[in-house]
């Protein structure tokens, strides 16, 4: 088996191959980086994929990772087109209807990116156009506390989408994941000119961390998924890839 020809579409190379093990088909978003991105050799790479790896070796599992739009992968998990998600899902009440949620793995908080200086108050709402990912626990915020003060959403099945919506003056601001922000438009040339604005967004009620979606009712593989993923935090390996792309926590260590 030639590894680097399947790394795009799998994680088998990297894993003991088990016999008669059933491949655990995984998900993820590549539109998110640092979190998750194709690299131009079709190799799929980022701190999704990585704790995908993390996990799946901790656990013996088989496993291959598939990319898709992040508003069909919930949808595509109901219908076991894959066992489970890796792609950065903020765990909501709602979205839990449909999946079940592994443990928190991460959690990040919510900002504003607007034009450098632009002050945020109630009064600053009232006729701006917001971009937000269509699925996103941003948008379920900015609906409920924004739409009230006049604001209208601009909705994306893509955070690059906006981006370049903003940087075209399409957009008063786009809100969405801090890291996210930081990483792909604020450190980038098309972020030139452009900044977190307003406050740190972390209201319990919308931010209760990241989780890993499994197919709903699929117990076995949820408590291997826990069990890997306790595991990996334990011994330091989560530590490890979290330092390959964030220079802080992202998981509330004790």
């Amino acid at each position: 088996m030639n590894c680097n020809k399947v790394l795009a579409l799998s994680l088998l190379c990297s894993l003991p191959l088990l016999a008669n093990a059933q491949t655990v088909r995984i998900v993820t978003d590549v539109s998110y980086p640092p979190f998750s991105k194709v690299n131009p050799d079709g190799s799929i790479v980022g701190f999704d994929p990585d704790i995908a790896r993390a996990i799946c070796a901790e656990a013996k599992l088989q496993c291959e990772v598939s990319t898709m739009d992040f508003d069909g992968i919930i949808p595509a998990v109901q219908a076991k087109k894959y066992d489970l998600a890796i792609a950065s899902m903020n765990i909501t009440p709602e979205r839990a209807k449909a999946v079940d949620f592994s443990d928190m793995y991460f959690n990040i908080p919510g900002r504003l990116i607007a034009k450098a200086g632009t002050k945020i108050d109630d009064a600053w709402f009232k006729g701006k156009t917001i971009g937000v990912l269509r699925t996103s626990v941003q948008r379920e915020e900015a609906t409920a506390k924004w739409v009230p003060k006049g604001v209208k959403l601009k909705l994306y099945g893509k955070v690059t989408d906006s981006f370049l919506d903003l940087s075209n003056q399409r957009l008063d601001a786009v809100y969405l994941d801090a890291n996210v922000g930081d990483e792909d438009f604020l450190k980038k040339p098309m972020g030139k000119g452009y900044s977190f604005v307003g406050p740190v967004y972390n209201d319990p009620k919308y931010y209760m961390g990241s989780g890993i979606a499994v197919q709903k009712g699929n117990k076995e593989l949820l408590a291997k998924v826990n069990t890997a993923l306790k595991k990996i935090i334990d011994n330091g390996t989560y530590k490890q890839v979290q330092n390959k792309y964030f220079s802080y926590d992202i998981y509330p260590f004790k």
